[in-house]
C-alpha cells in the first residue's frame, strides 16, 4: 500500500530540511560584513558581496528560520530568525512613511523604495511567524501596522482587490509589474494569493477582528472571481473589475493555491466557506494532475501558454507545492492518484532536484531531471521558503494521514 510510505517521507522531508536546506542558509548566506544576507549567490556557489537585497529574499529567510524554530527550539534557528528579524526593522523598513523597501543595496541603504503589495504580504507573513516562534511583542506590532498600511493605501474598495504596487509614500505609480516577467496589470493572482497567506498568519496570532474579515473576502475573491468557473483555472492577471487579461496556466501556482485555500478556510472557520475552499481545492488539483503533471518521471510543469507549446521545465518551487497539494486533495477525497503523485513527485525532488555536491535545490530542471546551468543558488527569488515549508508540511501531514489510518 501507498500509505505505507509515508512514516518514511515524513523521515525523509524532516532530514532533508534540516541537514539540507537550512544548513546551506546558515554556512553560505549570512553576510557578515555587509549584514544580513547576502542577495545573491551564483551556481557556483560564490557570493556576490555587491548585489542588493531584496524584501522577498530577507523576509521569506525570516519566515522560514521562524517556522523551523517552531517546530525544533534549536539556538541556531533562532540565531538565523532574529538576525532576519533585525535585518527588516533596521535596513528595510521605511521610517518616514511605513511599510517596506523592495530593495536596498548591498550595504542596506534604501534602493527601490517602492511599496510593492506582494512585499508587504511577505513581510506580514514572516513577522506573524517570527511572533508565532519568539512571543517578540514588536513582530506583531509591526505586522498589524503593515496590514492597516495595506488597508488603507493598497485595497481597492470598489472592487476589493489589491493593487500591485504603491510608490514609497503609498501614491499611485505606473510601472507596478512584480517583476519583468509580468504584466503591468492592476490585479495579479500571485499578489492576492500571498495576501491571503499573510493574512491566514496573521489571523492566527492576531486577536482583531479585521484582518479575519479581510481574510474571509479574499477567500471570497479567489472562489468567485480568480478561479475560472468554466475551466478551473487561475486567471493569472486582471483589470480593475476583474476582466481577464491572461490566458496563461500556472501548474505551479494552481496546485499551490489549492492547499492554501484550505489554510485560509481553516482559520477563517466558516464551515460552508470551507466546504467550497475544499471543492475548489480538489478541482485544481484534478487539473493540475490531468494537464499539468509528468505522469511518467513524477513532478509539476511550469505553465501552458495559450500562445506557445507546454513549459515542461521543472521549477523547484512547483515541486515542492506539488507535493503538499497532492498531499492535501489526498486527505480530502482520499483518492489514491493524488497519493501516488505525492510521492512519485517527492521521489523526483530527491533524485533530480537536491543538488547533493552544491546544497540546496536547483532552481530550474528540465523535463528529464538535468539541471538547467548557470541558474543562481540564491537570488531576488531563490529563497528557502517553499522547499522549507514544504518539508514542514510533509512531515506533519504525512503524521496525520498515518495516524488517521490506523498505522501509526
Amino acid at each position: 500500500m501507498m500509505i505505507d510510505r509515508l512514516p518514511a517521507l515524513r523521515l525523509a522531508a524532516e532530514h532533508e530540511l534540516r541537514e539540507g536546506i537550512l544548513p546551506f542558509w546558515e554556512t553560505r548566506a549570512v553576510d557578515r560584513d555587509g549584514g544580513g544576507f547576502f542577495g545573491r549567490i551564483g551556481a557556483d556557489g560564490r557570493p556576490d558581496s555587491s548585489a542588493g537585497k531584496g524584501l522577498v529574499l530577507n523576509a521569506r529567510i525570516l519566515w522560514s528560520f521562524s517556522a523551523a524554530l517552531r517546530r525544533w527550539p534549536d539556538p541556531l534557528y533562532r540565531d538565523m530568525a532574529d538576525r532576519a528579524f533585525r535585518y527588516l526593522l533596521e535596513h528595510l523598513w521605511d521610517p518616514e512613511h511605513s511599510g517596506l523597501y523592495w530593495e536596498v543595496d548591498s550595504g542596506g541603504r534604501m534602493l527601490q523604495g517602492r511599496k510593492q503589495t506582494y512585499g508587504q504580504a511577505f513581510g506580514i507573513y514572516a513577522l506573524a511567524e517570527y511572533f508565532r516562534a519568539t512571543g517578540e511583542k514588536e513582530a506583531i506590532d509591526r505586522a498589524e501596522r503593515l496590514f492597516e498600511d495595506l488597508e488603507a493605501h493598497a485595497l481597492d474598495p470598489t472592487s476589493g482587490g489589491y493593487w500591485e504596487a504603491r510608490g514609497r509614500d503609498w501614491g499611485p505609480i505606473d510601472d507596478i509589474r512584480l517583476s519583468a516577467a509580468d504584466m503591468n496589470a492592476p490585479f495579479s493572482m500571485n499578489t492576492h494569493l500571498h495576501v491571503l497567506e499573510a493574512y491566514t498568519g496573521l489571523v492566527s496570532v492576531s486577536n482583531r477582528p479585521r484582518p479575519r474579515e479581510r481574510l474571509r473576502a479574499l477567500l471570497e475573491i479567489f472562489l468567485d472571481r480568480i478561479i475560472d468557473p468554466g475551466t478551473g483555472h487561475l486567471i493569472l492577471f486582471q483589470d480593475e473589475r476583474w476582466r481577464p487579461l491572461s490566458g496563461v496556466v500556472s501548474y505551479g501556482h494552481e496546485i499551490e493555491t489549492s492547499w492554501l485555500l484550505c489554510e485560509a478556510a481553516l482559520e477563517v472557520a466558516d464551515e460552508a466557506l470551507s466546504d467550497r475552499a475544499a471543492a475548489a481545492a480538489v478541482r485544481l488539483a484534478e487539473g493540475v494532475l490531468e494537464r499539468g503533471y509528468d505522469q511518467a518521471r513524477g513532478g509539476v510543469y511550469y505553465e501552458a501558454p495559450p500562445d506557445r507549446p507546454l513549459d515542461t521545465n521543472k521549477h523547484w518551487w512547483a515541486q515542492a507545492e506539488g507535493v503538499v497539494g497532492f498531499l492535501n486533495a489526498y486527505g480530502l477525497v482520499g483518492r489514491d492518484e493524488f497519493l501516488r503523485a505525492a510521492l512519485q513527485t517527492w521521489d523526483f525532488i530527491d533524485a533530480h532536484q537536491i543538488d547533493r555536491v552544491g546544497g540546496e535545490w536547483y532552481s530550474r530542471l528540465t523535463r528529464e531531471g538535468e539541471p538547467i546551468p548557470d541558474l543562481d543558488k540564491v537570488d531576488f527569488w531563490k529563497c528557502p521558503y517553499h522547499n522549507t515549508r514544504a518539508m514542514l508540511q510533509i512531515a506533519e501531514r504525512a503524521r496525520t494521514l498515518v495516524a488517521g489510518s490506523g498505522l501509526a
